[in-house]
């Protein structure tokens, strides 16, 4: 049976001292690093050595710790192959088999197979794997995806919510909830029982997302992830429920709090909750676009967000439905219809004609312009002139040689101008095709692809990210470099390339 740790807690100044030392270019290796012995008899071994002329840390972690192991590193591509050929041959490589290792690791074990994104990240992620099981799917792997769906299941019974990633120091957050379109892209391949299967573990995720709403009031207007609005309506933000320094950055945030002072731990907890939206780190998330020391996620009613949401509770109402249980299944689509007025009342902006998010302590729309303001057409919640408005700015701001941009700010951060990224190019093209507007979606499908493509003949990679708007570069920004891979950006190019037109 695995012996899971909190490493921060368990080697004690240990682990501080590791992430402090300056040793490792990349926190997470320190925090992902698999221990050989027992916890408190390497810290002893630490506490008798570490005083002794000569000590070397380096040599004393590669004593008594491994590196967490990964497959993708040594992969041969060959760039004379057709790219979806690439991508075929790297599943098996990113793929994980369930086991119960005898060893001390933050690595949460689980049940069956999954996918995960590649590069430092040899963990599966939460709504990196939706994007991920399109291709999947593409590519007939759909019982390699009800694993991964049965995986979510079982974390959701086991700690309530789907953690960030299967990783014990992720478990005070999760990320964006695409468990309801895992479970619709599922049953649309094995029939609508699946979507009553999986009604438990939907119905409990919204009980996560929607913690505490109950006891909201004008005195106190939010709590965790819900958020009272000006008129009473309930509505959503990220949060985490750990506010210590992230154990995967450990250092990083331990000097950036040192900045703050006494305003340190509500910084900390705007990172953490960044992290929790899959931003991390984005000039969305900031009062002045290029600090990330003005980070203020949590003040923020995200568009996107809710726009899940609605969708989790539409499917938990069609489970209902299904399950013949009328009275049920009306609440919870009341639920969803409460929750589209609300995104229509809150982060739709006339003077703009574009979605934005909503700062909840200023009662005003966020300024950022960003590809988040396509998830109410990916969910069908705008009207056709809001979207035509959407499309237009979109285009105006966001559209580059390789795709849509992230946001239209250039703050050195990743979620940020000039990348693009898969996940947001799919909603995009899916939200535009909702309403007719194809001649845009084709537009940044085929810039998309053709960047893809000329990324992997250049370096024989298919990358995290991408510079879409200086196709001649790799992507650049955020607290680790370009990983190459890459769970979701294969099965959003595998989809884009192998669907029907």
């Amino acid at each position: 049976m695995s012996k899971l740790i909190f490493s921060e807690k368990d080697f004690q100044e240990l682990f501080t001292d590791l992430h402090a030392s300056g040793l490792w270019h990349d926190g997470k290796e320190i925090s992902d690093a698999i221990a050989i012995d027992e916890p408190e008899d390497i810290l002893k071994a630490y506490r008798e050595q570490k005083g002794v002329e000569g000590f070397d840390l380096k040599k004393f972690f590669n004593h008594y710790f491994d590196q967490a192991p990964t497959r993708e590193v040594n992969y041969q591509s060959d760039t004379t192959k057709p790219v979806e050929e690439h991508i075929e041959k790297l599943w098996p490589i990113l793929s994980r088999e369930p086991e119960e290792p005898d060893y001390f690791s933050t690595l949460i074990p689980l049940p069956h197979a999954y996918v995960v994104p590649g590069g430092r990240f040899n963990e599966i992620y939460y709504w990196d794997s939706y994007f991920t099981m399109l291709g999947l799917v593409e590519s007939g792997k759909v019982d390699l995806v009800e694993s991964m769906v049965k995986n979510f299941a079982y974390m959701i019974e086991s700690f309530g919510f789907i953690p960030n990633g299967n990783r014990t120091y992720y478990l005070g957050r999760s990320q964006p909830p695409f468990f309801s379109l895992m479970v619709r892209l599922l049953a649309e391949e094995r029939g609508e029982e699946i979507i009553i299967e999986y009604l438990p573990a939907m119905e409990k995720e919204h009980e996560f997302w929607m913690e505490g709403h109950k006891k909201l009031s004008s005195a106190w207007p939010d709590h965790k992830r819900v958020v009272r609005m000006p008129d009473d309506e309930i509505l959503n933000r990220y949060y985490d429920n750990i506010h210590s320094p992230r154990a995967e950055m450990y250092q990083d945030d331990v000097e950036l709090i040192k900045t703050k002072g006494d305003l340190g731990k509500r910084t900390l907890l705007n990172i953490r909750a960044a992290c929790e939206s899959g931003w991390d780190f984005s000039s969305r998330w900031f009062e002045v676009p290029d600090d990330l020391g003005t980070i203020r996620t949590t003040e923020i009613v995200q568009v996107d967000l809710n726009c899940l949401l609605y969708h989790l509770e539409t499917m938990i109402s069609k489970a209902y439905a299904l399950k013949e249980n009328k009275d049920k299944s009306t609440h919870f689509s009341s639920l969803a219809e409460k929750r589209a007025d609300a995104i229509q009342k809150y982060c739709w902006n006339e003077e703009t004609g574009f979605y934005h998010d909503y700062l909840h302590m200023f009662h005003m729309p966020s300024p950022s312009i960003n590809a988040a303001a396509v998830f109410p057409l990916a969910f069908q919640l705008a009207s056709s002139d809001q979207a035509r408005s959407v499309a237009r700015i979109i285009e105006e701001e966001l559209l580059k040689d390789g795709g849509l941009l992230t946001t239209n700010v250039e703050s050195g951060q990743q979620w940020d101008a000039p990348n693009g990224w898969a996940p947001l190019q799919w909603m995009a093209i899916w939200g535009l095709r909702n309403y007719g507007l194809g001649d845009l979606a084709d537009q940044i499908k085929e810039r998309w692809v053709n960047l893809n493509i000329k990324v992997f003949r250049n370096t024989g990679k298919l990358m995290e990210k991408y510079n879409v708007e200086d196709t001649s570069l790799l992507s650049g920004g955020g607290e680790y470099p370009v990983q190459d891979g890459f769970g979701w950006t294969n099965g959003v190019l595998l989809k884009l390339i192998k669907e029907k037109e």
